[in-house]
């Protein structure tokens, strides 16, 4: 798992991509700007709310959502300072944003809805759930864990000690070693270099300063003690293939999963065959029937 502790941060097909852009195209969205966030709507069924992860834009999710259609209605939620989107100041990024994606749901009126988050999208959506208990039908946990900085075998006291480090290094770096450390931390993000190039080139549009905060908040937070709080039915999709080459296995993977989300009650965790970081692109047609199964579950 070293390669993911060092990062900053095909699909369906070529026919089915091009159904699918043209199902997207076709089908019912809107987009709604509230406190910062940009949302896309898409569809008229069951609320899904869909996070992004660290530096990623909203298309992230765009196959996913065609895909579970015409069952759900997806909020594709675009995070601020990411991939190009207008950044906000605050000094709390991950509370921030976990706030505002709350009143949101509140604002749209969105009772119990399923929320998908992918990496540090999947911490918002543990955030989320804890917060406000009961709040959240269902959780969709995508290549994330509670703890990353266990990943490095830390203590949580020595997780905020690094991380305060790693951001002044990131926020100290050249522009040089910036876009370095970019396309760095995008290689083996996706089994495809063209899907990697396109998470490169997403982290050198995001404002650094808003990385440099949430990688920071996400690597120095350990949110296991939260993990009893959450009453939400949750699924965790893992991946592990990308980390082969270094002694990972499926089951040791699995291991490091099910004990950082021993505190959480009832969770489901299901690990891709052969899926990198971005499982939604990697292992679609996996993942969309792991969240079918679950969304259909009693």
């Amino acid at each position: 798992m070293t390669r993911r502790s060092r990062s900053w941060m095909g699909l369906f097909g070529s026919a089915v991509g091009i159904a699918t852009a043209l199902y997207v195209s076709s089908s019912h969205a809107a987009t709604v700007a509230f406190r910062d966030l940009q949302v896309e709507v898409v569809g008229t069924g069951r609320p899904v709310l869909m996070i992004p992860g660290l530096n990623s834009a909203a298309s992230t999710w765009t196959e996913t959502c065609a895909a579970l259609q015409p069952q759900v209605q997806c909020h594709i939620v675009q995070l601020p300072g990411f991939a190009g989107a207008p950044a906000v100041k605050t000094d709390a990024f991950l509370d921030g944003m976990r706030d505002r994606l709350l009143a949101y749901l509140d604002d749209r009126k969105l009772e119990r809805p399923v929320v998908m988050g992918h990496s540090l999208g999947g911490a918002l959506a543990l955030k989320m759930a804890a917060e406000k208990p009961g709040r959240i039908e269902r959780l969709v946990i995508v290549d994330s864990l509670p703890f990353f900085a266990g990943l490095r075998g830390m203590s949580p006291e020595a997780a905020k000690g690094a991380a305060a480090a790693m951001r002044q290094q990131m926020l100290a770096a050249t522009q040089e070693q910036w876009e370095a450390g970019s396309r760095q931390g995008a290689m083996g993000m996706s089994r495809t270099a063209a899907n990697n190039e396109r998470v490169a080139g997403w982290s050198l549009k995001s404002d650094r300063a808003t990385s440099a905060l949430a990688m920071s908040e996400l690597w120095g937070e350990d949110l296991r003690p939260l993990l009893p709080r959450i009453t939400t039915p949750t699924l965790v999709l893992g991946a592990w293939a990308a980390y082969e080459p270094m002694g990972s296995t499926m089951d040791s993977t699995r291991k490091i999963f099910e004990g950082q989300y021993a505190g959480l009650n009832g969770v489901k965790v299901s690990m891709s065959q052969r899926g990198f970081h971005f499982l939604m692109w990697d292992d679609p047609e996996w993942l969309v029937g792991e969240v079918k199964g679950f969304l259909a579950a009693k």
